[in-house]
């Protein structure tokens, strides 16, 4: 199961939680309840939105090649003009 990050719109605390992707979490009881967290002071009513992430960071020290491929620092993708993904 995927994890995704939530904040509560009334404290500013962020939370991670794993639920299904056809899941939606929209108020703090939900939240809470998959977090594993007691609720507190806040109302079980009060939002939360969804964060978007962009996915796992990676270290540059941690790849074989720690130089970016040159669509991603500016030039066209293996010297050419196609474009690659990146």
């Amino acid at each position: 199961m995927p994890t995704y990050d939530y904040r509560c719109t009334a404290t500013g605390d962020v939370f991670e939680v794993r639920h299904r992707i056809s899941e939606s979490i929209s108020t703090w009881a939900e939240l809470c309840a998959l977090a594993g967290i007691e609720p507190g002071a806040t109302a079980a009513d009060t939002p939360v939105e969804k964060l978007a992430t962009g996915g796992q960071v990676v270290k540059s020290s941690s790849l074989k090649n720690p130089e970016a491929p040159p669509c991603a620092s500016g030039g066209g993708c293996c010297g050419g003009g196609a474009m690659c993904g990146f």
